[in-house]
């Protein structure tokens, strides 16, 4: 089916909104960027004007300078999509093994690139929420502005130990504030760990930015705020809370199904390399 591609957010979920909607696991990143760019405008992850485009069983989007997401479509709206954009600097995309598969196999021979992958993630959502045996020492707690500073610390490190360049790191983490959306879990009074949440969109939540320091390591803690803010959610009315997993990471993996998640769907992020 035909494409539409457009630099408009409210032009793009007018377009793609029902079903982005119909699927609100699966669209999970698709949902909350197009809100974050809704709620911050279209600078709130780069420079550049995002983009935007759906069909009628599938859609895109691309924040540079991040990689352009791809949702669950058929091989043929992949291979169409690829062909639509290959006069534009696209250097990776992530989305379904399948979906990624015949996108770039389509880009690697219109552009003579090579497509090379950079990681492989998992989509889980939870199930039955089974809290960590034993229990881990300490509480949650709603984190507040006078934690901006450590909640920025912290969001600079994580996003340095898993590869991404902190960019706009102080604004992500006033928007959590903003509504929420960030937690701490506490030893005798002292932040050792923290984890946030995306708004609701379609009755689904993600769990993101799950951290906790090295020296604070191997304790339970992220289990703890893991569960803390996942109940949180299906008491403030989310029919599904999701999160995703680095394959490459077996310890939290493991993890995130003991306390309840299960597999959805595996992505692969491939770059484009001339």
């Amino acid at each position: 089916m035909a494409w539409h591609i457009t630099d408009n957010v409210d032009d793009f979920l007018a377009g793609a909104g029902e079903f982005l909607r119909s699927r609100p696991v699966e669209n999970t990143v698709l949902l909350t960027v197009t809100d974050n760019v809704r709620q911050r405008g279209s600078a709130a992850y780069g420079d550049e004007p995002p983009m935007f485009g759906w069909c009628d069983d599938g859609a895109f989007l691309r924040t540079p300078p991040h990689s352009a997401l791809l949702s669950v479509m058929s091989p043929a709206d992949a291979t169409d999509l690829a062909a639509l954009l290959a006069d534009t600097q696209l250097p990776s995309v992530i989305g379904p093994d399948a979906t990624v598969e015949a996108f770039a196999a389509e880009w690697q021979r219109r552009t003579g690139t090579t497509a090379a992958e950079k990681g492989r993630q998992r989509l889980f959502r939870l199930g039955t929420l089974v809290p960590p045996t034993p229990a881990a020492p300490g509480a949650a707690r709603v984190a507040g502005a006078e934690d901006r500073d450590l909640l920025v610390a912290w969001m600079t490190t994580f996003q340095r130990e898993i590869g991404e360049l902190p960019q706009h790191t102080g604004d992500f983490v006033d928007d959590k504030l903003s509504y929420g959306g960030l937690s701490l879990w506490e030893v005798n009074g002292e932040p050792v760990s923290m984890a946030g949440l995306t708004r609701n969109k379609a009755g689904m939540v993600r769990v993101q930015a799950v951290y906790t320091p090295r020296e604070h390591r191997t304790h339970g803690y992220a289990g703890a705020i893991t569960t803390a803010v996942s109940r949180a959610a299906l008491d403030a009315g989310a029919t599904d809370v999701v999160l995703f997993t680095d394959l490459a990471n077996p310890t939290s993996n493991a993890l995130y199904q003991r306390i309840g998640f299960t597999p959805i769907e595996d992505r692969t992020l491939v770059e484009f390399v001339r």
